[in-house]
């Protein structure tokens, strides 16, 4: 047994007669294709990986502790940070989770722009996805056009929430505001030209040769490995399980759009990368489903103890700037119980458990997030390949190591 900076490595016993051939490597937790500060302990046998051990935690930020002196509403900001690249879906999940604890009713046209918010959420996160998983493989281009249609998607979010990244625009009983009065033609104009985009990423790539002998039957993980391990998402779909929380267990008005689930059987990171594709096809859809048919009404629930009031009434009315004071500076009690709210986000299955203890500051808030799970696959998928296998395998997961250490 050998120690590497704290990590064990459990190396295999030597053929009777011959040395140890097996070399330990760090990948990490600096190398630009692990998509974050991951270490990953590498035990190999010429170029072929004998193990792998994740090592995470250079990222931890305690903000699941962080939640616990916080009022319910100062949380929302906080979900932004844990997945950067799609946060209103982080937003969406925890806002659900308080929601059922509070038995709030959510008006029907806050539903429909959450709905469509976070598939555009969805695919700012494929695109991050695409570009940078193909500039792994090699292909630097398809990576400039994607952040170019990426660009798009932040300017209607800053259009909307008046922030880039970290949004923070769904709030505990329904949304921040209503959109600008142009934003839901924005949006019309981006999928219109979004589709013939996603074309010409396919060019680039699907019949391209390197692109194609890199990522077919590599990183194999099959079905029974995907559900043992946790596995959700792109992932497990591209395995052949055909499972969307979206459609199986549906969560602010899904079961009002018509969508189709993506599946694969060949479970490699082929199968990923054209789940992937077919998934953005499909949001762009779901996307044209929710502007022809937005209800109108109201975008907050009626909570007037609970959300806060239109600065418009707040301005003229005593009643609602009361309200607006008190809960700013002494938030709202949520009766106690717990609840565990589950979406589907863009790498996977979000969810998140909340306790309540009858306070106006939650017990305990417990993030289930995706890249989490699909980190233990990572050693499944890669023994036995090549070295250089590994970089196409974790682009192929799509991780994201603020959800991975929190």
């Amino acid at each position: 047994m050998a120690e590497v900076a704290g990590t064990q490595i459990l190396q295999a016993p030597p053929a009777e007669g011959a040395k140890d051939q097996h070399m330990v490597l760090n990948m990490g937790p600096q190398h630009p294709a692990t998509h974050g500060v991951l270490r990953l302990v590498l035990e190999i046998d010429g170029e072929i990986i004998v193990r792998l051990y994740p090592e995470i935690g250079y990222l931890h930020t305690g903000i699941e502790k962080t939640c616990e002196a916080k009022f319910y509403h100062q949380v929302v900001p906080l979900t932004d940070r844990v997945n950067y690249l799609d946060p209103l879906s982080n937003n969406l999940c925890y806002c659900l989770a308080v929601e059922k604890l509070l038995g709030l009713e959510i008006p029907e046209r806050a539903q429909w722009i959450r709905v469509l918010l976070t598939e555009l959420s969805r695919l700012n996160s494929h695109l991050i996805w695409l570009g940078t998983h193909a500039m792994d493989i090699g292909a630097l281009t398809v990576f400039l056009y994607t952040f170019r249609e990426r660009e798009d998607i932040l300017r209607l979010f800053e259009a909307v929430a008046g922030q880039r990244m970290m949004t923070s625009y769904f709030r505990i009983g329904g949304l921040a505001m209503e959109p600008p009065l142009d934003f839901f033609a924005r949006v019309q104009a981006f999928i219109h030209t979004l589709p013939e985009k996603i074309d010409e990423y396919s060019n680039l790539l699907t019949g391209n040769p390197i692109f194609i002998n890199r990522l077919k039957g590599v990183g194999y993980l099959s079905a029974a490995d995907a559900i043992a391990l946790g596995v959700t998402g792109p992932p497990l779909r591209a395995s052949g399980v055909d499972f969307d929380l979206r459609r199986d267990m549906p969560y602010s008005s899904y079961e009002k759009f018509q969508f189709k689930v993506p599946i694969a059987t060949e479970g490699d990171c082929w199968a990923r990368y054209v789940i992937r594709l077919v998934e953005m096809r499909e949001s762009i859809k779901i996307i044209q489903q929710a502007l022809d048919g937005m209800p109108e009404g109201p975008v907050k629930a009626d909570a007037p103890k609970i959300v806060l009031p239109d600065r418009e009434k707040m301005k003229t009315q005593m009643e609602a700037l009361i309200h607006h004071f008190k809960i700013v500076t002494e938030g709202f009690a949520v009766p106690a119980g717990e609840v565990y709210q589950g979406i589907e986000a863009g790498h996977g299955q979000t969810g998140y458990y909340v306790v309540s203890d009858g306070t106006a500051k939650p017990y305990r808030v417990h993030m289930r997030y995706p890249s989490f799970a699909t980190l233990q696959a990572l050693e499944t998928m890669c023994k036995g390949r090549m070295l250089a296998d590994v970089v196409a395998v974790i682009g192929s997961i799509d991780i994201v190591l603020g959800e991975i250490d929190r």
